[in-house]
């Protein structure tokens, strides 16, 4: 997927992104990208080590070497239940904003569809990522994480055939993150209520992507 291949280095920094955030609970998130690390995962330590980098706010994507997209997702072991919310809740963030652009310039109706199921579920999930924020003091972010942001932009500058194909890339690669995240809480999450979520969450999500796939088949 043409998407897949080019996301890793923005994975790269949204990771050391992630890391910042971890450091506090009740400080806004709004703030992630330009806030120094003061603790991070072992694999965002090891990126930044490997960066020379000494602080969340200067890696930029080009700053980030190459690497695959496991890269990322090796962190995920490892993430706390309050770093998942803060990732989740930007996650739906994208997939409401991306949906909502394709509801309206998408040429395909099927894409067009799958844009207004996904505002609708990630609507219905943003609500209660908040229902479970509130008792583990996590402030949600009120705009896209770097590693969304990304993503998102991705889709910038297309029409036609192009941004139908941008869309249904974006929401393959977006599915895939999440399922990854969401199989690591159904397992081991710390908080019994956020393990309830992510398991309930999981079998939507992967529905979700097999109909992505099916669909970027389709206006490739």
């Amino acid at each position: 997927m043409k998407t897949m291949k080019a996301i890793p280095h923005f994975l790269l920094a949204g990771a050391l992104l992630l890391g910042a955030a971890c450091s506090t609970s009740n400080t806004s998130r709004d703030a992630v990208s330009s806030t120094p690390a003061t603790t991070t995962t072992p694999a965002a330590g090891a990126d930044m080590a490997a960066t020379g980098d000494t602080g969340a706010g200067s890696v930029a994507a080009a700053d980030v070497p190459a690497g695959e997209i496991v890269v990322f997702m090796s962190t995920f072991p490892t993430m706390t239940d309050p770093v998942f919310l803060i990732n989740v809740a930007s996650s739906n963030m994208l997939e409401i904003q991306a949906g909502q652009m394709a509801a309206q310039q998408a040429t395909s109706p099927d894409v067009k569809q799958y844009a207004q199921l996904m505002v609708t579920h990630n609507t219905q999930t943003t609500q209660e990522v908040k229902t479970l924020a509130v008792p583990l003091n996590v402030t949600l972010p009120t705009n896209l994480l770097p590693v969304h942001q990304a993503m998102a932009d991705r889709m910038l500058n297309k029409t036609g055939k192009a941004f139908d194909e941008a869309y249904m890339d974006l929401m393959e690669t977006a599915h895939k993150l999440d399922i990854a995240m969401f199989e690591v809480k159904s397992k081991n999450a710390e908080t019994p209520t956020v393990k309830s979520f992510a398991t309930r969450i999981l079998p939507v999500l992967r529905s979700n992507k097999a109909l992505a796939d099916k669909l970027e088949d389709k206006v490739d």
